[in-house]
């Protein structure tokens, strides 16, 4: 009886919990990135990025009551940064098919639900010749969301690329049983940038038949805009206790680390999994903990653990690998395989658009030909060399 007691009242603190901390208040509001572009213009060059604001809620409202802008500037040569670079922002909402310029002051918007409020910013700079002097901005955008949940502050980066290089640059590495890699350096990649299209630019005419064409997970999650500011996350006093249970060097051993895999599978499938781990581990058995919480937790990259100027965010895994998989394969003809490889010989293999490379990739992959610093090679084709 008293065994029952305690089944029921964990089964209640896990629906109350998770209940509270998945379905409590908390705005709709998503950003996007939509498109950018660069011009000329009277001696100026120009920026133009369009934006739009989502709001998913089925039923409330919710309004936008701040929007304010900060750039980054980096040169291409190890994303150096750059400073004191002179510009001026104009920032325009729609109202229908109406442009209106806002002119540095952001009036309080409501965002009706399912409706969304597109923005379009305009960067001038007093240089006709931007392009070769800075590669990237770092566009950061700080917004207040005021609804029935309170005030929220929120912040969001954009990664805008002024000046694509369409040279195919390829690194060649010798591997064991018989093939080779071929890393293909690419820019710093975004959210901008179609994770489709932007790996068929930079591999076309370079693949050849029975290639087996392998992207880390990290960068196809950036392109799927899989990363987030820790101050968006509304961290609790669970996160904060459950994050002391792991190595320092862990991804979860931070509150806002702990706190995105809280926000996907609740609080109380993580005390099990840390308990049955924990047992597990006592008689020899490693790794329970992760199998338990499925593929989120041990894709989760916290804040330094990415290239500049992703290292202030937090990067999730991707999403729909075997679908992205699936569909680069049958337009460039080659197996297609999203990989986590790390320095330490680890190779975990995602998805892939035919299993039967996955045994091959786990092998020769161990010495990581990408790399896990800053060589910019995300993509990386295995070849047969007979």
């Amino acid at each position: 009886m008293i065994i029952l007691k305690i089944i029921f009242l964990f089964l209640f603190l896990k629906i109350f919990l998770d209940f509270y901390f998945n379905k409590s208040l908390k705005s709709n509001l998503v950003l996007l990135p939509l498109d950018y572009k660069y011009r000329n213009k009277d001696k100026n060059s120009e920026v133009i990025i369009n934006l739009k604001i989502i709001n998913k809620s089925k039923h409330k409202e919710t309004m936008v009551s701040n929007l304010n802008l900060d750039l980054d500037f980096f040169q291409s040569k190890n994303n150096q940064y750059l400073k004191d670079l002179d510009y001026e922002e104009s920032i325009y909402i729609y109202s229908g098919s109406i442009k209106k310029n806002i002119y540095n002051y952001w009036p309080t918007t409501i965002i009706k639900a399912n409706s969304e409020l597109l923005i379009q910013v305009i960067l001038k700079f007093k240089n006709s010749d931007l392009k070769n002097k800075i590669k990237y901005i770092w566009l950061k955008i700080f917004w207040e969301n005021y609804g029935h949940f309170g005030i929220t502050k929120k912040q969001d980066g954009l990664l805008v690329n002024l000046n694509r290089h369409n040279k195919k640059e390829l690194i060649e590495i010798p591997l064991k049983l018989g093939y080779k890699a071929i890393a293909v350096k690419t820019d710093l990649l975004g959210s901008f940038d179609n994770p489709i299209e932007t790996v068929m630019d930079y591999c076309k005419n370079v693949t050849r038949e029975k290639d087996i064409l392998t992207i880390g997970e990290t960068p196809l999650a950036i392109m799927q805009g899989r990363y987030v500011a820790p101050q968006n996350l509304e961290y609790n006093i669970f996160s904060k206790i459950l994050c002391y249970f792991f190595h320092p060097t862990s991804s979860l051993a931070t509150a806002c680390g702990m706190q995105l895999l809280v926000d996907k599978i609740g609080v109380m499938r993580i005390t099990f999994s840390l308990i049955l781990g924990f047992l597990f581990k006592c008689i020899g058995i490693k790794g329970i903990f992760y199998r338990l919480t499925g593929f989120e937790s041990s894709l989760i990259d916290d804040i330094s653990g990415t290239v500049v100027p992703y290292d202030k965010s937090i990067v999730m895994g991707p999403i729909n690998t075997k679908l992205f998989c699936d569909k680069l394969s049958k337009q460039l003809k080659v197996e297609v395989a999203v990989v986590d490889v790390n320095d330490l010989g680890g190779v975990k293999i995602l998805a892939s658009s035919n299993n039967s490379v996955n045994n091959l990739l786990k092998e020769i992959l161990k010495v990581n030909p990408a790399g896990n610093s800053d060589e910019k090679t995300p993509i990386v084709l295995i070849r047969n060399n007979i």
